[in-house]
C-alpha cells in the first residue's frame, strides 16, 4: 500500500488511505500527505466516510476510485461487491493474487480494473536471472503478450512488428516479410532455450538413500558383527553346522528369540553370552527403529522425494515458492531452464506447482548453508531470492554469494531504502520490489490513464498501447480496418463495449499450417494476426472484428509509431464544438 499510495500522491491524487493501525506503514503513509482512516475491518459505513457516497438522485460519489490492495482476495471482492451496490458507477482497481478469479471479476463488477502482481513481477525476475533484456512483456487487451525475437517467442504469432533485415533502417508493421526468423514478433510465450532440463527430482532412490543414512548403517554394521561373531561362537564351542548356527546367532541378535534343543545342552558361560546378545540386540532393534521413523516422519518426506538428484550445473534456484515464485517457475520452465525451488513451506503454493511441473523442491530454510547446497547454489548460475521477508532475502543471497561468487543474484526488497543501501554497501546485485512493479500499473488505472509499452527495433521504436473511442469522435462509425496505416498503425485486438477482448484475426491473409503452402515451401510471414483462440464459431458465421464498426466506449489494442499513433489518438478522442459567437 505504501508504494501505491506513494505513485498516487506523486501523480497529483487526493487519496484517502484504510490502513490497518497495526501496520508498520500506517505513520509513513500519513507523512505522506495521505488522508488515512484506521480500521481493521472494511465495512458499508467506513466507505461511506472514505467517500464512496453515491446518492439516491444519481449523484456520483466523492471518490473517483476504490483501489483494493488486501491480500485476501476474498476481502477484496467482498469489498468491492458492497462498494458496486453502493455506487454502480464507481471505478475499481482491485489486485488479486487468484488469477483465474480475476478473471470473472469483469462480469461481476462492470468498471473494473484486475491488477496480478505476480504475474507483473515475475517476468522481471526471469530477466534478472536469465540477464535477458531482448524480450519485452505487457499486459495488451486482456492478455499477457512478450515481444522479440521470432525465434524466441513461441509460435503463434500474433503479429510481425517490425522486419530487421536492415539492422540500421527496419520496417515496421510489414505486411510480409522475406526473413521471418529475424523478425520481431508478438506473442504469448517463449520458447524453450533447452530442449530438456538436466535438474531432476531426487525421486524414492535417492529418498531411499536419505533413509539409510549413517546412523542405520553405523547399527546395521554393529549388529552384523555381533552375528557373525556369534555364528562362530555356537559353530566352534556349541558343535553346531554353519547355516543352523547362523540361524541361532542372527535369532539371538534381532530378538526373534532361540527355539533349539541343541542349543540347550551348551555351556553356561554361552548361555549368559546369548542372553547378553539377544538384550544387545533388543537395543540396537529400538534404535534402529527409532532412527528409521526419524527419517521418514522427522527428515520431511516432501524434501526427500523433492530433493535434486545428481550435481546440476548452470540452474537457477529460486529462493521462495509463493505466489510470486510460482510464476517464476511456470515461465523458467516454458524457456526450458533448469530450475530448482526452495522453500521451507511444504504447502506454500509454488511447491505444488513445482510437483506439477516436475521440478526438484528442497523444503528448508533458504539463508541456510546446508539448504542452498542441497539445492546446487555452488554450481549455479543465478540465484532469486524471493521469499516474503526481506532479512531472509538477504541472508540468502550473502550466503549464496559466499558459496559462488560468480552467481547472478536478484533479492526481492520490501524496503526501498534498505534495497539502495545493499544494493550500494554489499554489491550483492540487483533487488526489485513487487510494489514498485505493481504501483505505476494501479496509478494509471485510476487515472484511466492510456499506460503504454515501447519496443525497440533497431535504432526506431514502437509503441503498444490501449486506446477508448470517445463519444462524438470521428472515429465512431468507422469500421475498424480503416484505422490500420502501412508502417504506421496496426489495429490487434478490440473490446467491444461491456464484452469480452476479440483477437480473432482482423486483416491479411489466412495463415497456413506450420506456414507452409500447399506444396510445403516455407511462405514469407505475413503482417496479419495469425492466433485464432479455440472454440470460437468459424469466420463465416460471424461478423469480423475488422467490419463492425466502432461505437462510443469501444477499445482498442492497437501497435505503432509515435505519429501514427498520435493520428489515432485525434481520431478517436472527442471533437470540440466551436464556441457560439
Amino acid at each position: 500500500m505504501l508504494r501505491v499510495t506513494t505513485e498516487l500522491v506523486s501523480s497529483g491524487e487526493r487519496v484517502t488511505a484504510i490502513v490497518n493501525p497495526d501496520s508498520r506503514h500506517y505513520d509513513r503513509i500519513k507523512e505522506l500527505g495521505a488522508n488515512v482512516m484506521g480500521a481493521r475491518v472494511i465495512s458499508e459505513s467506513l466507505l461511506r466516510r472514505a467517500g464512496v457516497d453515491a446518492a439516491d438522485d444519481g449523484a456520483p460519489s466523492t471518490a473517483r476510485a476504490l483501489v483494493l490492495l488486501d491480500n485476501d482476495d476474498v476481502h477484496n471482492v467482498h469489498t468491492a461487491l458492497t462498494a458496486r451496490d453502493m455506487d454502480p458507477e464507481l471505478r475499481i482497481v482491485v489486485q488479486m493474487v487468484n488469477p483465474r478469479l480475476g478473471k470473472h471479476m469483469n462480469r461481476l463488477l462492470g468498471d473494473c480494473v484486475v491488477i496480478n502482481g505476480p504475474s507483473l513481477a515475475a517476468p522481471a525476475f526471469v530477466s534478472d536471472a536469465l540477464e535477458d533484456d531482448e524480450l519485452t512483456w505487457l499486459d495488451l487487451g486482456g492478455r499477457r503478450l512478450v515481444a522479440g525475437q521470432a525465434d524466441l517467442i513461441r509460435e503463434p504469432h500474433l503479429t510481425v512488428l517490425a522486419d530487421t533485415t536492415s539492422s540500421a533502417t527496419p520496417t515496421l508493421l510489414p505486411l510480409s516479410s522475406s526473413d521471418p526468423d529475424g523478425d520481431i514478433v508478438l506473442g504469448t510465450g517463449v520458447r524453450a532455450l533447452w530442449g530438456s532440463r538436466d535438474v531432476r527430482p531426487a525421486g524414492w532412490f535417492m529418498a531411499l538413500r536419505d533413509i539409510l543414512d549413517s546412523r542405520v548403517r553405523k547399527i546395521a554394521a554393529v549388529m552384523a558383527f555381533l552375528i557373525v561373531a556369534g555364528t562362530g561362537v555356537i559353530h566352534y564351542f556349541g558343535g553346531i553346522e554353519w547355516w543352523r548356527a547362523l540361524y541361532l546367532a542372527a535369532g539371538v541378535v534381532t530378538s526373534a528369540g532361540i527355539d533349539d534343543d541343541k542349543f540347550n545342552d551348551a555351556q553356561p558361560w554361552v548361555k549368559v553370552s546369548a542372553v547378553l546378545v539377544q538384550l544387545t540386540g533388543i537395543v540396537l532393534m529400538a534404535l534402529l527403529t527409532a532412527v528409521v521413523v526419524d527419517s521418514l516422519v522427522g527428515a520431511r518426506l516432501s524434501r526427500l522425494i523433492g530433493g535434486v538428484r545428481g550435481r546440476p550445473r548452470n540452474h537457477v534456484v529460486v529462493c521462495g515458492l509463493g505466489t510470486v515464485g510460482s510464476r517464476v517457475l511456470e515461465i523458467l520452465t516454458e524457456r526450458g531452464v533448469a530450475v530448482v525451488g526452495v522453500d521451507q513451506d511444504d504447502e506454500a503454493p509454488g511447491v505444488q506447482t513445482a510437483h506439477r511441473l516436475r521440478i526438484p523442491v528442497v523444503v528448508g530454510d533458504s539463508s541456510n548453508e546446508e539448504t542452498l547446497r542441497l539445492a546446487g547454489v555452488q554450481r549455479c548460475q543465478s540465484v532469486l531470492a524471493i521469499t516474503d521477508g526481506d532479512i531472509t532475502n538477504l541472508e540468502c543471497a550473502i550466503m549464496a554469494r559466499d558459496l559462488n561468487p560468480d552467481a547472478w543474484i536478484t533479492m526481492r526488497m520490501f524496503d526501498h531504502d534498505l534495497a539502495q543501501r545493499v544494493e550500494r554497501r554489499l554489491g550483492l546485485g540487483h533487488s526489485r520490489s513487487v510494489s514498485m512493479l505493481v504501483a505505476p500499473a494501479v496509478a494509471a488505472a485510476v487515472a484511466n490513464r492510456r499506460s503504454q509499452v515501447t519496443v525497440p527495433a533497431g535504432r526506431r521504436v514502437l509503441l503498444l498501447t490501449e486506446v477508448t473511442v470517445e463519444p462524438g469522435s470521428i472515429a465512431v462509425g468507422k469500421r475498424m480496418g480503416q484505422l490500420d496505416e502501412a508502417g504506421g498503425l496496426r489495429v490487434l485486438a478490440r473490446q467491444d463495449l461491456g464484452e469480452a477482448w476479440d483477437w480473432t484475426p482482423t486483416s491479411g491473409p489466412e495463415p497456413r499450417a506450420n506456414g507452409r503452402g500447399p506444396a510445403g515451401e516455407r511462405e514469407p510471414r505475413t503482417g496479419g494476426r495469425e492466433f485464432r483462440p479455440g472454440g470460437r464459431a468459424p469466420a463465416a458465421e460471424r461478423v469480423p472484428a475488422v467490419e463492425r464498426e466502432l461505437r462510443a466506449g469501444d477499445r482498442m489494442a492497437v501497435a505503432g509509431t509515435r505519429s501514427g499513433l498520435a493520428r489515432l489518438l485525434m481520431a478517436t478522442r472527442a471533437q470540440q464544438s466551436s464556441a457560439s459567437s
